[in-house]
């Protein structure tokens, strides 16, 4: 029988980044026939860290990349990475760690593995990402402004594979949770959901101004998502008095909520480390739930289907025209529009698509 290809998937952690879910679907839906898949972070905290474990797939904690100073032992420290990847015999190694580090890529060279690496998020300020790019063998773009902006000088090293969603699991509901509805809100509440990392990049505050200018109280506000940080905080000391935005906070699971929201709104600032190709947006339009998105990077890939869906990043006029929009169309035409988005998750964001991209790509590379 072949020798399997050993395949390392490096990421910072599975506690705070949205691409532990990526990486959980790789290492999940990855051929075993073909390829042996091992993972590697920094260490093992967070809920969702004790998922990955059930994957039964060998976990390393190991500091993975190094510190640039003091710049004299640097390179004494890139080579126990570089030690550590050898002993470990990768074929491969796909990191998604989200920073312009070099020391990770330059230890794999070092080591003669191949390198490649997931450019997820928006940004590339420091002049390392251009020497990460430089030492990988492969750059994955996830959105085309990834490549227009920052890779269009690496065309031949570079792919575009979108990130995707398990469509069986992120499905229609067979019917509305009400229950879970009545924790919150009244039966006939027309509830928005977002759930979110919670980050000032987030634009939180915009969705919350926007519903109080509509000043309608049927309309309920539900954000999921860590908010036990400075920008969750004082977005609860901000909005406290007003008793339509409920903050459920963290939460593993998300569809009981998906189940109960009648519009998901992503409202995304055009700043910083904006959105590569959120999940969350995608896992609310697999459910047939409509998603209004500001037309920034990553959620006019996902919308760009549904261009009345979208609104001017931080414009909060604008974005409540489109929830007034949305509440007050036809019962049937939310219904068309609702099933619309869903096909268009299954047809480019599927998983399938995603693991035979990755497997293709990675066979390309270990010829």
């Amino acid at each position: 029988m072949a020798k399997k290809i050993k395949v390392l998937y490096t990421i910072p952690n599975f506690n705070t980044a949205g691409s532990g879910k990526s990486v959980y679907d790789l290492v999940k839906g990855l051929d075993r026939t073909v390829f042996e898949p091992e993972i590697c972070c920094f260490h093992s905290k967070g809920a969702f860290y004790k998922e990955v474990e059930k994957l039964g797939v060998k976990i390393h904690l190991f500091p993975f990349t190094a510190p640039y100073t003091p710049r004299l032992t640097f390179l004494s420290r890139v080579l126990k990475i570089r030690k550590f990847f050898k002993t470990n015999q990768f074929d491969l190694i796909h990191s998604w760690h989200w920073s312009s580090d070099i020391s990770e890529p330059l230890a794999a060279k070092l080591a003669g593995i191949p390198y490649v690496y997931t450019k997820k998020a928006m940004g590339w300020g420091k002049k390392y990402w251009t020497w990460r790019s430089k030492l990988s063998t492969k750059v994955i773009a996830v959105n085309e402004d990834i490549i227009d902006q920052y890779l269009y000088n690496m065309l031949p090293k570079t792919e575009k594979f979108p990130l995707a969603i398990d469509t069986n699991y992120y499905k229609p509901f067979a019917h509305k949770s009400e229950t879970t509805k009545e924790t919150y809100f009244k039966n006939d509440d027309f509830v928005i959901l977002s759930i979110a990392n919670m980050v000032a990049v987030k634009g939180i505050e915009i969705l919350f101004e926007a519903v109080k200018a509509l000043n309608d109280d049927q309309i309920k506000v539900l954000i999921v998502g860590n908010d036990q940080n400075e920008y969750g905080q004082d977005l609860k000391a901000r909005y406290s008095n007003n008793t339509n935005f409920v903050f459920a906070g963290k939460q593993l699971e998300v569809r009981p909520y998906l189940a109960l929201a009648d519009l998901f709104v992503i409202p995304t600032k055009d700043e910083g480390r904006r959105e590569g190709i959120p999940n969350a947006p995608l896992e609310a339009m697999a459910t047939e739930c409509i998603v209004l998105g500001s037309n920034v990077s990553g959620v006019k890939d996902i919308l760009k289907t549904f261009p009345q869906c979208l609104f001017a990043a931080s414009d909060i006029e604008a974005l409540a025209d489109r929830i007034k929009f949305v509440k007050e169309m036809p019962e049937n035409e939310r219904k068309s529009l609702a099933e619309a988005m869903r096909n268009q998750v299954v047809k480019e964001f599927s998983i399938q698509e995603f693991l035979k991209n990755h497997e293709e790509l990675y066979l390309k590379i270990i010829k």
